[in-house]
């Protein structure tokens, strides 16, 4: 044995040992645990205590020199050692030095590590054990004994110290339970809305709803719970303590529970199966683990697996193979139940971005930790003595950082451990001062390490690289081999370190070893960065960096440094310089430089545009540095409108972002949309006076949400606009609101869309209004109220002044207001001294309106509704569309509108209405003398009533104003833009209801004007509107009558043309039989008539007088039918009785010639026919002999113009305008054939002023044809051939039939583009002729012929010759063979030729006969200005 042996074994030194430790059972206990995590601690009750004292000291030697040497340390620093065993004690085993000796983990093998009490475990593995076949009875009883040893294992791994507790000495039942809250609707359904675990207040039933994070109502499938929390909240302390309770049986529904941490599975490197998780790495059963596998199976809906720290999981890919037994893969196969299906699964994680393997349906529980009440009971707790107790809780209550703080369980710990030690020693209320920052409470907590007054710094620093080099690597678990054995005494005595067993593999373990908690390796971390030398200040800046908390889960690095940066910001404090000046043993510039560092690179991330949660990391590092210039600077650097969208936040976050604005000189707005808050957060917004408009968009937020927020509204002095929608409030909750808002007088805007709110706080928000005098909104939607609160707010609408609209459609509920001003107020004031009438005018100035919009209004709504409106203001509009009101309902709201003076419009759509109801409505609105628009469709379920701003009064005015003299119709005096409008359509109409609806229609046309009456897309038929149009006198005279698709044939519309010789404000007849469209307009509504105007009267009959352009005539239009002849006759009969002038335009696809034959011979009847068009309809070529004859059927005919045989047009006048008539048929198809008749039709007619043949196909031969003919006819005009393919020939035939046409004044010929031909004769022989060709290209062949025409036409005077492409050689040959009488004829030729013209026409070169020049000289400006070739004139003389 070697020398610490027989030390060990002297029996003085050993009776000593055990005499200590026997005093100190529960401390030597505390150690085993720690040091052997894996020993079985109830053998105490098998054995006397120093056997038991005995046991542990050997199985503490036999771990190892470096585990025996830490536990000496402890015990010499923990316990009361004499001194003279003190030192024999550390100079075998104590600390040397703390760096220079350290032992190796490995010396000594660790033993095989000790079972259970009563466990035995089995000789092979689950995976390699023999299959066995038990009966059922042997199953179970196999199930039973596991199950038992199951709960046996929790009760001692997990019934003492609950880890992140802080409860060192304290039981289980001290557990304070967190706040909880639901995020989704999968929450339990019988679970209230942000059901904490357990009421803080209760002694005995501490956390009775634990339960509730498990819906076991839910339908079979994946049973999925993942409970979300920050660093520090609780969330392993939740799962040991649900371990606990399991193995004591308060939760029942569950046979089996297994838990498992993350950062333990992360180290194992082989492929797992679910049997080898459950029983390799948990607690193998005693025998056969087929068995009880398969009992677990068949049993799996009572099965409970925990993982805690999902956030922590290694992705498969991390480790750098497809490894599909993964403990990440096992938890998504067990998520997804292909796994054990139907188990049910448990999840702790951070926040942010989940693994894909968490269901959509998973139950989402957000871990809030501690509000003010849980923070008191945990103090009461931790402080066993009454006057420690009180003092913490005064100093608690007193600095509010700190009890912000302490909302976290970690900190709420690392508090109370500070104030343990700082109570005493300092006087009441030093904590303010003490711990202002979380920095500075881990500090405080540091520097009670330091008994003797002395820092540890050798030990701090050494325990800050072992921190610092696990988050570089991504490291939270340690072996012995990690840390010094000093560092690991260190560790133990301060509970700075937590160790436990890790089964790496089958038949395998470790002890591992972890700091208490994450956020403290984060804090040595910081100080090891800081203090040492061995950084520099590039590394140190590195790691200053702002997280997002939206991380990949594919990473293999983990995110472990969330609180990193947090605590280097902190120790960049000046508080913290003289700590890290003793610390680091460096003078006060080398840590001044770095502490400056650390700032500056907080400086920039504050410049820059970052995400949500990075902002509120960064307001959190500069709350830590307490630079009052740093916040200035980074308040200053806030966008005016400041948005956090779907990332949670806590009271603490809150905090740090109101610290920072209250260095803020100018407002903002701040929009929180989609985070999951905590229920108090809103108390860190009291006092923040700078922000204006406050906005909340999530369902997480609930009653206690509602009530912190009441208690910080009253603060805020410069909220404008609140927004809380979404959220889960109810009564509750608005109770603390409607508290607190009247104490809000500034409020400008107030919106609780889409809550839980009942009729009682609905009815009590609304009620509010009079006490939130600057109050423009008011936002109630997608609450449940009923139709009883909907009637007190339109009573309270109509009652208060500063209500301008009330919007409710379903769940919409909207107020808007106008705010009442200080001149408005006074004006009130002044008001109350006048008399009633002039209150009440004062009161009518104020316009309302209401828009009650399918809120399930009745019919007996309709009368409480009428009674409230009658004590309102004016009602700008009324809409009660979509209710129940019915016919009743309608017809008693309609009656009112007269009494309510509505401005603009009345709706009562879809309320029910039928056609009784319809003509309720109309006899309703007989006393209505502000109605200017009904329109109701059954149809389309639409009634709106539409009124002027005024009564109208251009009636009386229009009647007096009219002169007696005047020629103006009275119907135009009568009728104006503003008259009433009707409309009836889709309303189902039959004949048999056409007398029902004109009773009604009179009773609203006696007392006042009716000027567009619309009955389109009824049924009347042919009966209906028979029956119609004798009943249209009394309803008096209309500017319109629609009567469109009400199925009427021909033979009603015959009936309708009556009309407009028995009503004098008929004017206008349009009928579409395809479309089914008929319509009656009075004066001015035609289509091509001036508005407002009209003609004078014509005896029906007699004959067309003169009259202005600008009178109206009359019209009729038909379309879309077939007219056979008797049909054509039948109508020129009807339309005989109607007055002039009347224009008659005609459609429809086809007109056979006898069907036109009778029309014309029908003309001379209609003596006020001004107008006959023939539109869109196809005639045959015989049509145009018809119509080229009907000047000797009606010689009132001025002028017809047939185009392209589909377009007819007549135009008539009276017998003394008669001057000649315009024939005109443009595109034909008119040939050589067809001149000859033309013409002997022509030639009966008295005088042609203009005849067009344009676009034809007359050719040359055609032209000759028509030249032939051409004497006999009347013409005085122009005659147009253009475009009909004329050539050089028929020119030259044109010229040589010039001496037999002599009315012939002037020719102009163009066979270019234009192709321009046409000839203008005089009613009497003209002496002059002038000829213009242009491009007529003539040829060598044609000169000749040329020069005999113009030798043969002795009238042409003048020749102009444009573009024929002449040359000299050929303009002189051409006028060598012009062989002319005396007399003048003048040549236009091109300027080319100018030059050369004095030798053609020299007297050397003049022809036989005597020839005389008078040369004409034009100015150069002429000929460089104009365009044309021809621009110079010479006149050529020949004479004898």
């Amino acid at each position: 044995m070697d020398s610490e042996s027989l030390q060990l074994g002297n029996e003085n030194l050993w009776a000593w040992f055990v005499r200590l430790l026997s005093q100190n059972s529960e401390w030597l206990s505390a150690k085993v645990k720690f040091y052997l995590p894996t020993m079985d601690l109830d053998c105490s009750n098998m054995a006397p205590e120093p056997e038991v004292i005995h046991h542990q000291l050997r199985r503490l030697y036999t771990q190892g020199l470096a585990t025996w040497q830490s536990f000496i340390y402890s015990l010499c620093m923990e316990l009361d050692v004499p001194l003279e065993l003190e030192v024999p004690l550390l100079s075998i085993w104590g600390q040397k030095d703390e760096f220079s000796n350290q032992i190796g983990a490995g010396e000594d093998s660790h033993p095989e590590p000790l079972q259970h009490h009563g466990v035995k475990r089995p000789s092979q593995s689950c995976g390699s054990s023999p299959h066995r076949k038990h009966s059922r009875k042997q199953q179970l009883e196999l199930a039973k004994k596991y199950l038992k040893l199951l709960k046996t294992s929790a009760q001692q791994n997990h019934g003492g110290e609950c880890p992140e507790a802080g409860h060192t000495h304290a039981s289980p039942q001290a557990y304070i339970p967190p706040i909880l809250q639901w995020s989704r609707d999968t929450s339990p359904l019988n679970a209230q809305e942000g059901a904490t675990i357990g009421d803080p207040n209760t002694a005995d039933d501490m956390d009775v709803s634990i339960q509730d994070l498990f819906n076991f109502k839910a339908p079979k499938g994946p049973r999925v719970t993942v409970l979300l929390g920050k660093a520090g909240m609780g969330k392993t302390t939740l799962a040991h303590r649900l371990c606990w309770r399991w193995a004591n049986g308060q939760v029942d529904h569950f046979q089996a529970l297994f838990l498992f941490e993350f950062r333990r599975l992360n180290m194992i490197t082989h492929l797992l199966t679910l049997p080898q998780l459950l029983f390799d790495l948990y607690l193998s059963p005693e025998s056969d683990s087929d068995a009880v596998f398969q009992y677990l199976k068949e049993n799996a809906h009572q099965v409970l697996l925990i993982f805690d720290g999902l956030d922590e999981a290694l992705h498969s890919s991390s480790k750098g193979a497809d490894n599909a037994g993964s403990a990440l893969n096992l938890f998504s196969d067990l998520c997804r139940g292909t796994l054990l299906p139907g188990c049910w699964v448990m999840a702790t994680s951070r926040p942010g971005k989940l693994p894909a393997c968490v269901p959509t349906e998973a139950t989402m529980v957000y871990m809030w930790g501690f509000d003010g009440l849980r923070v008191e009971k945990y103090i009461s707790h931790f402080f066993s003595d009454l006057p420690s107790q009180e003092l913490a809780l005064a100093e608690m209550r007193t600095n509010e950082r700190l009890r912000g703080m302490c909302a976290v369980p970690a900190l709420c710990q690392v508090a109370c451990f500070c104030l343990r030690h700082l109570l005493p020693r300092s006087p009441p209320g030093q904590s303010t001062a003490l711990l202002p920052t979380v920095t500075q409470l881990y500090l405080q907590m540091v520097k009670t390490f330091s008994h003797s007054g002395t820092l540890p710094a050798t030990s701090l620093l050494g325990l800050g690289k072992v921190a610092f080099r696990g988050l570089d690597t991504g490291k939270v678990i340690f072996s012995i081999e990690d840390i010094p054995s000093p560092l690991m005494a260190f560790g133990s005595v301060h509970s700075l370190l937590t160790s436990f067993c890790i089964h790496t593999s089958t038949g395998h373990q470790e002890i591992g070893y972890a700091f208490i908690h994450l956020s403290l390796q984060e804090f040595f971390a910081a100080l090891y960065l800081m203090a040492s030398d061995t950084i520099d200040k590039n590394t140190l800046t590195y790691y200053v960096t702002l997280n997002s908390h939206w991380i990949l889960r594919t990473k293999a690095r983990l995110g472990l440094s969330d609180h990193l940066p947090m605590f280097l910001a902190g120790l960049a404090s000046h508080t913290c310089h003289a700590f890290l000046c003793h610390l680091s043993q460096q003078d006060e510039a080398w840590v001044g430089s770095r502490q400056a560092a650390v700032v500056q690179v907080l400086r920039k991330l504050g410049s820059r545009k970052l995400t949500g949660p990075k902002m509120i990391e960064l307001y959190h590092c500069v709350a830590e540095t307490q630079e009052l210039e740093l916040v200035r600077f980074i308040a200053q650097s806030l966008p005016f409108q400041l948005s956090f969208h779907n990332f949670p936040l806590t009271r603490a976050d809150l905090a740090a972002l109101a610290n920072i604005l209250e260095h803020k000189t100018v407002p903002i707005h701040l929009d929180f949309d989609g985070c999951p808050l905590e229920p108090h957060c809103p108390e860190a917004l009291v006092g923040c006076g700078q922000v204006e408009n406050l906005s909340f968009k999530s369902r997480k937020c609930g009653n206690a949400f509602a009530e912190a927020l009441g208690r910080s509204l009253p603060t805020m002095g410069s909220l404008k606009m609140l927004g809380l929608t979404g959220s889960k409030i109810t009564a509750r909750g608005i109770s603390h609101l409607i508290q607190a808002l009247p104490l809000c007088s500034q409020l400008e805007e107030l919106s609780l869309h889409d809550n839980q709110l009942k009729d009682p706080e609905v009815l009590s928000l609304v009620e509010l209004l009079p006490c939130l005098p600057k109050l423009q909104k008011l936002d109630l939607s997608r609450n449940s109220f009923s139709v009883s609160t909907l009637l007190s707010s339109v009573k309270l609408a109509t009652t208060y002044p500063s209500v301008r609209k009330l919007q409710v459609r379903e769940s919409d509920f909207i107020f808007l207001l106008s705010p009442i001003t200080e001149k408005a107020v006074q004006q009130s004031e002044a008001s109350d001294l006048q008399d009633k009438d002039s209150l009440k005018e004062k009161g009518q100035s104020r316009s309302l309106e209401l828009r009650l919009q399918k809120c399930q209004l009745m019919v007996h709504n309709a009368e409480v509704l009428v009674e409230l409106f009658q004590k309102g203001p004016q009602l700008e509009k009324l809409d009660l569309s979509g209710n129940h009101l019915e016919d009743e309902g309608c017809r008693v709201v309609a009656e009112a509108a007269s009494q309510l003076q509505i401005a603009q419009k009345l709706d009562l759509s879809d309320n029910g209405l039928s056609k009784m109801g319809v003509t309720y409505v109309l006899r309703a609105m007989s006393t209505c003398g502000t109605l200017e628009e009904l329109h109701i469709s059954l149809l389309s379920n639409t009634a709106v009533l539409t009124f002027s701003q005024e009564p109208r009064k251009q009636e009386r005015s229009c009647k007096r104003g009219t002169p007696l003299t005047s020629f103006a119709s009275p119907v135009a005096s009568e009728t104006s833009p503003s008259s009433r409008r009707i409309r009836l359509t889709h309303c189902g109409f039959l004949a048999k209801d056409i007398e029902r609806l004109c009773k009604a229609l009179r009773a609203v046309c006696q007392p006042h004007h009716l000027g567009h009456l619309d009955l389109s897309d009824n049924s009347l038929g042919d009966e209906g509107v028979a029956l119609l149009a004798k009943l249209l006198p009394g309803l008096g005279p209309l500017q319109s009558l629609n009567l469109s698709r009400n199925g009427v044939s021909l033979d009603a519309v015959f009936g309708l043309i009556t009309c407009m010789s028995s009503l004098q404000w008929v004017f206008h007849l349009d009928v579409s039989l395809d479309s089914d469209h008929i319509l009656l307009g009075g004066a001015g509504t035609g289509r091509d008539a001036p508005a407002g105007r009209c003609g004078p009267e014509f005896v029906a009959g007699g004959p067309l007088l003169a009259f202005s352009s600008h009178y109206t005539s009359r019209s009729f239009r038909l379309q879309g039918c077939q007219l056979e002849p008797l049909s054509l006759a039948c109508l020129c009969a009807t339309l005989e009785k109607c007055p002039g002038p009347l224009e008659v335009h005609l459609s429809c696809k086809t007109l056979s010639d006898e069907s036109l034959k009778t029309l014309m011979q029908c003309l001379p009847q209609l003596p006020q026919l001004s107008l006959l068009q023939l539109s869109h309809t196809v005639l045959s070529s015989r049509s145009l002999f018809l119509l080229a004859d009907v000047f000797n059927l009606c010689p009132r005919v001025q002028k017809v113009n047939l185009r392209s045989l589909c377009h007819a047009v007549l135009h008539f006048g009276s017998k003394e305008e008669q001057e000649g008539v315009c024939f005109g048929f443009p595109g034909c198809s008119l040939s050589q054939e067809h001149m000859e008749p033309l013409c002997c039709a022509l030639s009966r007619c008295k005088a042609l002023s203009q005849l067009d043949l344009t676009d034809n196909l007359l050719d040359d031969s055609g032209l000759r044809c028509l030249l032939e003919c051409l004497p006999q006819l009347p013409i005085c005009g122009w005659l147009d051939l253009s475009h009909n393919s004329v050539s050089q020939e028929g020119v030259l035939c044109l010229l040589e039939t010039l001496p037999s046409c002599p009315r012939v004044c002037e020719i102009s010929v163009s066979l270019g583009s234009e192709l321009n031909f046409r000839i203008h004769l005089s009613r009497e022989e003209e002496a002059e002729t002038k000829l213009r060709m242009c491009e007529c290209s003539f040829g060598p062949e044609h000169l000749s012929r040329l020069a005999s025409s113009l030798s043969q036409a002795q009238q042409l005077t003048e020749l102009t010759l444009t573009r024929c492409h002449l040359d000299l050689p050929q303009l002189t040959n051409f006028l060598n063979l012009v062989n002319r009488p005396a007399g003048w004829l003048g040549l236009r030729y091109p300027p080319s030729l100018g030059r050369g013209m004095g030798k053609v026409v020299s007297p050397q070169s003049q022809p036989s006969h005597p020839c005389t020049k008078e040369p004409t000289s034009l100015p150069q400006s002429h000929a460089r200005n104009t365009e044309k070739l021809s621009l110079m004139t010479g006149r050529l003389c020949f004479g004898i």
